[in-house]
């Protein structure tokens, strides 16, 4: 008798314990999803930053990387930031350089310009000192690092980390790709729909219409005006969207489209 009291205690005590561990689980990612919420950066709230534009409909998660500069950084609409990404402008937050007006060097117009549309992936940089300008429906993959400013090596008796750096302007062309953790180096200049494969680095010039990988990168495949297709010919058939008049009934049968197609 002693033995069963025993075990309903010990019972009755671990179901309290696994109650309370639920609870606390529920109201952790209850806080974290309000907090997410609250401190979303849009237009309408900015919270304590200082865009020098920020478009209707685009939102940057929280919690975000570092950003400093952002008077210098301009953001399209409906753009989307995801969470721990990057923005920032010069080498250091203004505020931290000496003088009345730090960082006017930059001047009045923008250096950092992310056109309507554009997409950042969790955890991506986007470092620059020298103009960065991605067009209209970029998409960036998780931990893409896009830079104009990079280490200089010209005297062997410092650190590198000491040197001045170099600069130079980055462009990435309008519906372009780039895909997870590759890195774009100062004085990328990338076409119109071109595709960086994950893990690439890239510097130089891409043409439109082409797709790069490797490290260095280089052209692994391209759209030919005078044949109408790709070359190297896709290995696989393009897919089949599904119907614009498909009802929401209908896309949840997915299998029924692939039997049609």
């Amino acid at each position: 008798m002693f033995l069963s009291a025993t075990a309903a205690v010990t019972a009755a005590a671990s179901a309290a314990t696994a109650w309370r561990r639920r609870a606390a689980s529920r109201l952790v990612h209850r806080a974290r999803r309000w907090a997410q919420n609250a401190g979303a950066v849009t237009a309408e709230r900015p919270g304590l930053l200082h865009f020098g534009r920020i478009g209707p409909g685009t939102r940057l998660a929280h919690p975000l990387g570092t950003v400093f500069g952002e008077r210098w950084i301009h953001l399209g609409d409906h753009c989307i930031i995801g969470e721990q990404v990057t923005l920032t402008v010069g080498l250091m937050p203004t505020d931290a350089l000496p003088g009345d007006d730090p960082g006017t060097g930059f001047g009045p117009d923008p250096v950092l310009r992310l056109g309507h549309g554009v997409v950042l992936g969790r955890g991506s940089h986007v470092v620059a000192l020298a103009p960065i300008v991605l067009g209209e429906k970029v998409y960036c993959g998780p931990y893409v690092y896009l830079t104009s400013v990079n280490h200089s090596y010209d005297d062997i008796a410092r650190p590198i980390g000491e040197q001045w750096p170099r600069t130079a302007p980055v462009e990435i062309g309008a519906g372009s790709w780039l895909g997870a953790g590759c890195v774009i180096l100062p004085g990328a200049r990338l076409g119109r729909n071109v595709v960086v494969a994950a893990g690439a680095v890239v510097r130089g010039d891409v043409p439109d219409f082409a797709v790069v990988a490797g490290a260095p990168a280089r052209i692994v495949r391209r759209w030919d005006e005078a044949t109408s297709d790709w070359q190297p010919p896709l290995r696989t058939p393009a897919p089949v969207p599904f119907p614009a008049e498909a009802s929401p009934e209908q896309l949840l049968d997915t299998g029924e489209f692939e039997q049609q197609a």
